[in-house]
């Protein structure tokens, strides 16, 4: 019977709480470990996360996911957008900061479930932005063991408005994307875009990539109309050691959506699921 402690509240670095889930065989046997992070309009109990979770806490891994800080969703309502003005002031620095708040607390001594787990093996899973944001991570945080990317981003700073648009945004202050499931106008402020700029450096996701040095996984479906597949290839083309597995014919999130109801995952998340608790456990 797999544990399941959700909306766990940990204290950001940046005046907001963390909610936090964690999945896990109550054996106490000495778990590797998987952080989740989701990826851009996201959260942590999207479409068939929780069923990922699952399959990894039923291969005995302990199994984190969480939302970052800034990422829209609340302690009351943690699951979609109810706080706009959060998501408009999240940068990546701060979900690199609560990603790291993650790191700490699971590593931490006082963690009421430090005997459920081997700390010496960290996996960091990240989708789309979250990709990013891990690999990132990885290549900076020596307690990292392990690296997979889903749908990874290879560039962050290409993703910014250009132009026209980057002007508008620069003269507002701040510019709005529609959300095609909620239809919320959800706002970026400038912050997002300075901040970027001021830590280019640590923020270039192709320098990560050079840099790192555990084993490093990248996951892309062929067919992701979100974030091109080529991404992944030139990401793959910045380590040599790192393994590229491609999946024919998916989308950006595998097969699921948001809500998704069916007690089994779609065909192309399951797959990748497994092949990432294969690969964590070589």
């Amino acid at each position: 019977m797999i544990t399941i402690n959700k909306n766990i509240i940990l204290d950001g670095k940046h005046q907001r709480p963390i909610l936090t889930d964690v999945f896990y065989l109550q054996n106490q046997k000495k778990k590797p470990i998987f952080i989740f992070c989701h990826g851009y309009k996201g959260f942590k109990d999207w479409g068939a996360w929780d069923l990922v979770a699952k399959a990894c806490a039923n291969a005995n891994f302990f199994f984190v996911k969480f939302n970052f800080s800034h990422n829209g969703g609340t302690v009351e309502d943690p699951i979609d957008f109810p706080d706009l003005e959060a998501f408009g002031n999240n940068t990546y620095i701060k979900e690199l900061d609560d990603l790291e708040t993650i790191i700490d607390w699971v590593t931490s001594t006082e963690f009421d479930y430090k005997d459920e787990i081997d700390v010496s093996k960290i996996t960091l899973i990240g989708h789309s932005r979250g990709g990013g944001i891990v690999t990132i991570k990885a290549a900076e945080d020596k307690r990292i063991s392990k690296l997979i990317s889903w749908a990874g981003v290879s560039d962050y700073k290409n993703r910014f408005p250009k132009g026209e648009a980057f002007e508008l945004w620069n003269k507002n202050r701040v510019y709005y994307i529609q959300n095609g499931r909620t239809k919320q106008q959800m706002p970026h402020y400038l912050e997002f875009y300075t901040s970027f700029v001021k830590n280019e450096e640590r923020l270039t996701i192709s320098r990560a990539v050079k840099n790192i040095k555990t084993p490093h996984l990248i996951v892309h479906g062929t067919q992701d109309p979100t974030v091109n597949v080529q991404e992944s290839k030139n990401i793959h083309s910045w380590n040599s050691k790192s393994e590229l597995f491609l999946v024919d014919n998916a989308d950006h999130v595998f097969g699921a959506k948001h809500p998704w109801v069916q007690d089994q995952m779609p065909d192309h998340l399951k797959e990748i699921t497994l092949k990432s608790i294969d690969f964590a456990l070589l």
